[in-house]
């Protein structure tokens, strides 16, 4: 029997993945004391869906900057407590096959809110832990505080603490990295006209507006060698007229991989609260596909991917090179596993402690 598309390795510079079906960042809004300390829960979190089967497991959004947080509970990559306290944690995940990573970001003018699950909106005062967002321009997300416009000065030093993040990451044993570029966080922010007005090298033109991603990825490619992965998480569309759309995404992809980047995970939405998104199983595949095809770099889809045939079919239908499925490894930290065992997958590397739970999903599946 031939081995499910899903299941065929994929390699990044001097990382082999041992399949395609990977974990997607997701933000926990745990983290210790506010300081950006990572809680118990991440490690027990994250050590978990290191067992799941999954290819790479991508650690939600750390913040490169104390007011970059989205919320006061988000973790960070600041400095170097933060980094030694993720290293027995991706220690265990490399010792159980799967590639660890995690997602660098900047919150922008979505900076200092409330958890999801919390009944706060918009942005919190100083009162409840809050601060100051800043952002590429004095334009509010609708219904938060007005940032503070980044003067053109304090631009390189968030470049610097990018690459500073990003190192704290590999020497945390993290083994590549995600810049945060979508869903309207500072990257996207200055990226999209929606957000994004200034008249300096920073903004105007598509390439102005480019300018900090494609620094913060040629610096970092530069600090880190040409071994370690760097991924970008982008959204391919604000789905907003006038906004960021597929055609700056493809210029600006090819851009990003001259400067150092291999690996494009494509999402979509973030920059305004009242875009019209039509929802439905898969439904940002389409994107990632037309990016792939419109430049030829490799991709991830991402989306409501709930089951091991539609991911398959993602892979083997060539409309992408990565399946990144969040929600349902939260519903199922085994995710992966049940997903080779439901297409067919002889993996090896299913944990040996759970091999009754594999010899019986096998028999049930069989028996169907």
């Amino acid at each position: 029997m031939s081995t499910p598309a899903l299941f065929v390795p994929i390699r990044f510079r001097g990382v082999t993945f041992r399949n395609r079906l990977w974990v997607a960042p997701m933000t926990m809004f745990t983290a210790e004391d506010r300081d950006g300390m990572p809680s118990s829960f991440h490690h027990v979190h994250v050590a978990g869906l290191a067992l799941s089967g999954a290819g790479a497991v991508i650690v939600e959004n750390a913040a490169v900057a104390p007011g970059g947080r989205v919320t006061p509970q988000d973790i960070g990559l600041w400095n170097d407590d933060q980094w030694d306290a993720w290293r027995p944690t991706t220690a265990f995940a490399r010792e159980y096959g799967a590639r660890i990573g995690i997602q660098l970001g900047h919150g922008g003018r979505k900076a200092s809110t409330a958890r999801s699950w919390e009944p706060q909106a918009g942005t919190l005062p100083e009162s409840a832990g809050g601060w100051q967002p800043v952002g590429p321009s004095a334009v509010p997300y609708a219904g938060y505080a007005t940032p503070r416009a980044l003067a053109a000065d304090e631009i390189p030093g968030t470049v610097d603490a990018f690459v500073a993040a990003a190192l704290r990451a590999r020497d945390a044993g993290f083994e590549f990295v995600e810049f945060h570029a979508a869903h309207g966080f500072l990257l996207h922010q200055f990226l999209s006209p929606l957000a994004n007005t200034r008249r300096d090298d920073w903004g105007g033109s598509l390439a102005n507006r480019a300018r900090l991603l494609l620094a913060v990825i040629r610096r970092t490619r530069a600090a880190v060698g040409d071994a370690f992965p760097l991924f970008v998480r982008v959204s391919a569309t604000d789905w907003t007229p006038d906004g960021w759309d597929e055609d700056d995404t493809a210029i600006v992809t090819r851009w990003a991989v001259d400067a150092g980047a291999d690996f494009f995970d494509v999402s979509t939405g973030g920059m305004v609260p009242d875009a019209t998104i039509p929802v439905f199983p898969g439904y940002q595949v389409g994107f990632a596909e037309r990016l792939r095809d419109a430049t030829g770099v490799p991709v991830g889809a991402v989306g409501l991917i709930t089951t091991p045939q539609q991911a398959e079919e993602i892979v083997a239908g060539g409309h992408a090179d990565v399946a990144l499925v969040g929600r349902e490894f939260l519903r199922d930290p085994r995710f992966g596993l049940r997903a080779a065992v439901a297409l067919g997958a002889d993996i090896d590397y299913h944990p040996l402690p759970y091999h009754r739970a594999k010899h019986r999903l096998e028999a049930s599946l069989t028996s169907v």
